[in-house]
């Protein structure tokens, strides 16, 4: 484990001196840090600032939930996960959204992760989250340092996987992003936050954070999460499925699906087509086969792609079939 580099810290009392803090060069942001630093510690980053949001808490323009006049919900970026998978009025009301984080790594670990941090948390690799000098061996990677993915060893991008949580749940319910910038506020749909480069996850642009994330009311639709890991607590998603659906009668009113831990970043499948018809064994077929395409599995775990490509796709029919039942 290598020591912390250096750098410097700023302590920001207010949104606009974060904001301003967040334009230098080489800053990131520090919320609970249970992604960040352990990274620093292995060697992977270099900032020259980070701008630490500890002062921010509890302010409440980044942080807790708030029920809208049209009953949605804001829930502030500085929101522990802790706080999401307790709260009773996420549980009645968006309660995928609460399961996802509680499925989080510990207890220890969501008490000081926060939402926003979990959403733009790095992508992994087997390749990249290893110690420097396990990594100079290889001659490191084209996500950091070196200029091959040895994933994919003739690509011109790096290949390595999200594997949050939360951000598939946030999809299938329609959730929209506050980012906060130079430029003022704007509003994105969760998906629209990620692409598909490893080492060029978010499309934030320089300066620009995430101050909420808002939830439209829940309406008729169920939602539920499924994850596929190694131990039951504490590890990330191998493979990880998302999906909501409004049950009209005997046919399928709507649905939406989303995939972590397969690609470089979460991604909703296409399901547009399945409203109208009915849930059985052709359409669960076709279901697999969405998710098949749409997802991109490769040798960026310990554990083999067959495993996880088949969880991913078992997932993907049994999340839909909970619902099915359940509606």
């Amino acid at each position: 484990m290598n020591r912390l580099p250096d750098f410097h810290v700023h302590r920001p009392q207010g949104l606009p001196q974060a904001l301003s803090a967040l334009t230098a060069e080489g800053a990131q942001l520090l919320a609970g840090g249970t992604d960040l630093l352990p990274n620093l510690r292995r060697g992977l980053g270099r900032p020259s600032v980070l701008v630490d949001l500890g002062a921010l808490s509890g302010q409440g323009e980044l942080d807790g939930l708030t029920a809208g006049a049209d009953g949605g919900l804001r829930i502030g970026a500085l929101t522990t996960l802790q706080t999401l998978a307790g709260d009773a009025a996420l549980r009645a009301g968006w309660p995928v959204l609460a399961s996802a984080a509680a499925l989080v790594a510990g207890p220890t670990h969501r008490a000081s992760a926060t939402l926003g941090g979990n959403l733009c948390q790095d992508t992994r690799c087997v390749f990249y989250n290893q110690s420097d000098w396990w990594r100079s061996g290889n001659g490191f990677c084209l996500k950091y340092q070196g200029d091959r993915c040895h994933v994919v060893v003739k690509s011109d991008r790096c290949y390595a996987t999200y594997h949050g949580d939360v951000a598939p749940a946030l999809m299938v319910l329609d959730a929209e992003l506050e980012v906060r910038g130079p430029d003022g506020p704007r509003r994105l749909p969760v998906a629209a936050l990620f692409q598909e480069d490893g080492a060029q996850r978010l499309t934030l642009a320089p300066g620009e954070m995430l101050a909420a994330v808002h939830l439209p009311p829940p309406g008729r639709w169920r939602a539920q999460y499924l994850k596929a890991r190694i131990r039951e607590a504490m590890d990330f998603p191998l493979a990880g499925v998302a999906a909501a659906l409004w049950r009209d009668g005997e046919r399928i009113g709507g649905l939406r699906l989303a995939i972590t831990g397969s690609n470089s970043a979460p991604l909703r499948v296409p399901t547009d087509d399945f409203a109208g018809a009915a849930w059985d064994g052709a359409a669960a077929a076709r279901l697999v086969e969405a998710v098949r395409k749409t997802s991109n599995v490769l040798a960026t775990t310990v554990a083999p792609v067959r495993y996880r490509r088949r969880m991913l796709l078992a997932l993907a029919r049994r999340v839909v079939d909970d619902l099915w039942t359940a509606a």
